[in-house]
């Protein structure tokens, strides 16, 4: 049967495919500690409870019709004080945008801001960048970060690609290492889009800045920072991402929100609007009234957080701890998000059975098959798949699982030749 070339080609994700043989595995009966995706066990990390009572509270008051389609009032007034006192930025409710999660607001700044065959530039690794650029047929320039800059784009990694660009997409804390930018890092990158807008014309599109910043609560000791906090100029050319997924365990819960340039954001509404990406409005209305007390946020997010760090450190500390017994192995320091970088280099190297690990997929099967560990080749965020690189996500196990899980990883590495 015949469908859309666009449907004809678009590519599935790797994570998915990842993930649906560990669930096979799992319903088989099989102990898999499953480190694949950027979401959380809801019974380790569950939502605040007042959120959840906000919930509950507004479905039993019936809020069950349409919200408006930039989103509650109430919401969006919470949000821009929220930016205020956290992040010192100024942003007028009507300049935000509430939808369900981050990825629709994504997908609207690529389609409101990118034509067929315009020039879109983000740094490899990065979640779904080349899946957004395919569905808006841009000319996607994919820039490789390197290890010794914590796998964030540098401005002289940025700097050639940026003449004629119309869309750059960054993300701090990044999906997948869970490194940020320092602010020299983010200032220089700042800079250069100011340099490249001044020497456009009134009739060019300008270079535009998609930040993603979805996990700028979840730090561990680092500062995070943002392009129009360092330069206020900057406001004119960034549309922020943002929202309670992450921050507030809140997966499933789906708000999100974007804000920029009244412009920018006016044409995501109307483009959402048609594709119906409202965040429900019960869920709207609870976190309206949980972000009334800042309190109530900050509480929340320092004692997750907190959780999230300890489970990091005992899995950075355990690849280091086999580093020194001589395996081929190393970790990043974690900075923030869910997210740890590892890399294993046994890309070549023989199984039990002999046969050849070929490639990053081949090592992740047989890792969940061998170690009941699975973790995500960075071939998921656009990596080459002989890249040795991987990323794991301490979200859905506690820590014990973790240290049960460093024995059976050590074993299966062991015995590759």
């Amino acid at each position: 049967m015949k469908v859309s070339k666009l449907a004809a080609n678009l590519i599935g994700s790797e994570i998915v495919k990842i993930g649906n043989e560990v669930n096979e595995l799992k319903a088989k009966g099989a102990e898999i500690a499953n480190l694949t995706i950027g979401d959380l066990n809801s019974n380790i990390y569950p939502i605040p409870t007042k959120l959840k009572e906000e919930i509950q509270k507004a479905y039993q008051n019936n809020l069950t019709n349409y919200p408006p389609a930039n989103g509650l009032l109430s919401l969006r007034k919470e949000v821009s004080r929220d930016l205020k006192n956290r992040w010192n930025l100024d942003y007028d409710p009507n300049d935000i945008l509430i939808t369900a999660g981050s990825r629709p607001l994504i997908y609207a700044v690529y389609k409101t801001i990118v034509d067929e065959g315009d020039k879109v530039v983000y740094p490899i690794p990065s979640w779904n960048n080349d899946h957004y650029a395919y569905l808006t047929s841009a000319k996607e320039v994919e820039v490789k970060t390197t290890p010794e800059n914590n796998f964030l784009p540098t401005a002289d990694d940025l700097k050639p690609h940026l003449s004629g660009a119309v869309l750059l997409a960054l993300c701090s804390p990044l999906n997948p290492t869970g490194t940020m930018f320092t602010k020299e890092q983010l200032s220089e990158i700042c800079e250069l889009i100011l340099a490249e807008n001044k020497k456009r014309g009134e009739n060019e599109k300008p270079l535009y800045l998609m930040y993603d910043q979805i996990y700028s609560n979840l730090t561990f000791g680092a500062q995070h920072f943002d392009p129009v906090s360092l330069f206020p100029e900057m406001k004119e050319y960034t549309i922020y991402i943002d929202g309670i997924s992450k921050c507030l365990a809140a997966t499933g819960v789906r708000v999100g929100w974007g804000f920029g340039p009244a412009h920018i954001i006016d044409k995501m509404k109307a483009l959402l609007t048609h594709v119906g990406a409202w965040a429900p409005k019960p869920e709207q209305e609870a976190t309206a009234k949980f972000y009334e007390d800042s309190e109530n946020v900050t509480t929340f997010v320092d004692d997750f957080k907190a959780k999230l760090e300890a489970s990091l450190k005992v899995l950075h500390n355990g690849i280091q701890d086999l580093k020194g017994k001589g395996l081929a192995v190393e970790s990043i320091q974690p900075m923030g998000a869910l997210y740890l970088t590892i890399k294993l280099d046994y890309i070549g190297k023989t199984k039990p059975d002999g046969t050849v690990i070929g490639n990053s997929s081949d090592l992740v099967f047989y890792l969940i098959n061998e170690a009941g560990v699975a973790l995500v080749p960075f071939s998921a965020f656009g990596e080459e798949k002989s890249d040795p690189w991987f990323r794991a996500s301490v979200g859905g196990l506690d820590i014990h699982e973790i240290e049960v899980m460093m024995p059976k990883l050590e074993n299966a590495l062991n015995k590759l030749k």
